[in-house]
């Protein structure tokens, strides 16, 4: 029995010993796929209205998810219900308004702005923290100032200013508070059925004004340019990348997950300039160096 108990405890230790380790791998997944999804956005500004994109990204991956999550969300419907109102603002903000904020910001503006605006997430999400109890300390106070210089810059800089950097902007107030809302899922909420449930609230929630953009801008024809870029941000941007995350801030919180989420900027550029030849200048390149330069320094000791 001792033995047992030994190899139990061993193994606990073991678990939570990895357990950062394993958070930052995933926190690196989603930024990696992430960054796919704003070359994804750009690419599709012409063919797939903002809306029609959003609208079928989260069906497809309501589509992935519910062979896990579906049977997981029913026999957590009680837990689901007394939590209803957390469901449903994380939906509104990670799902419904996030995305589509970025497929809007996408007709306007190249995708390495996209990746660079939402670099200043994490300082969100820091802030998110913040209001929940957590002590920030000067040097995040002052990442969170040096941050907001860059992307002032960058959507004040006439050369490149784009009214899709002002979308940019919101989608990601939306992630950031998206991500700080994470940190206070209730522990009886499986992560399939919160997956589940969100994906299933925040398509519902765009159900009108997927009804308004067909009946304004009409649909758009269905071809490998359209349709694998759906299902790309729908399977691996939406069901393994929000997967990934959600699991990442469970294990090592926003703040932490929010330092792997730097790289974006990086990735983002190189895809869009590889997949789409979009050239980054010098003045993209100086805003993206006060972003991260802002967000690492936020992210590092709260003294």
């Amino acid at each position: 029995m001792a033995a047992v108990l030994d190899r139990t405890a061993l193994k606990t230790t073991t678990v939570a010993r990895n357990a950062p380790l394993l958070g930052l791998a995933l926190a690196a997944l989603a930024t990696v796929v992430w960054s796919g999804s704003f070359v994804t956005s750009r690419a599709l500004h012409d063919s797939v209205p903002p809306v029609q994109q959003a609208f079928w990204r989260w069906l497809v991956a309501l589509v992935a998810v519910a062979p896990f999550g579906a049977r997981q969300a029913w026999r957590q419907r009680k837990a689901i219900r007394r939590h209803l109102g957390f469901v449903l603002l994380a939906s509104l903000l990670g799902v419904t308004v996030y995305n589509t904020l970025v497929n809007q910001a996408g007709l306007t503006t190249p995708a390495a702005n996209m990746g660079t605006i939402m670099a200043a997430s994490p300082v969100l999400m820091a802030m998110g923290e913040r209001a929940g109890g957590v002590r920030l300390g000067g040097r995040r106070v002052a990442g969170l100032l040096t941050a907001c210089a860059g992307v002032v810059l960058l959507v004040g800089d006439g050369a490149h200013f784009a009214p899709g950097d002002l979308w940019m902007i919101a989608a990601a107030c939306c992630f950031g508070s998206y991500s700080a809302l994470l940190r206070r899922k209730p522990a009886e909420l499986g992560a399939a059925a919160f997956l589940f449930t969100t994906f299933l609230l925040g398509t519902a929630l765009l159900l009108p004004a997927q009804a308004v953009s067909l009946t304004a801008q009409g649909g758009f024809t269905p071809t490998p340019g359209t349709v694998l870029p759906l299902l790309y941000v729908g399977i691996a941007s939406s069901a393994v990348a929000f997967l990934a995350w959600n699991k990442a801030i469970a294990l090592i919180g926003p703040s932490r997950a929010g330092v792997v989420y730097y790289l974006q900027p990086v990735c983002v550029a190189l895809l869009s300039w590889a997949v789409l030849g979009e050239a980054t200048g010098w003045g993209q390149a100086l805003c993206m160096a006060l972003i991260l330069g802002g967000v690492a320094l936020g992210a590092a000791s709260r003294s």
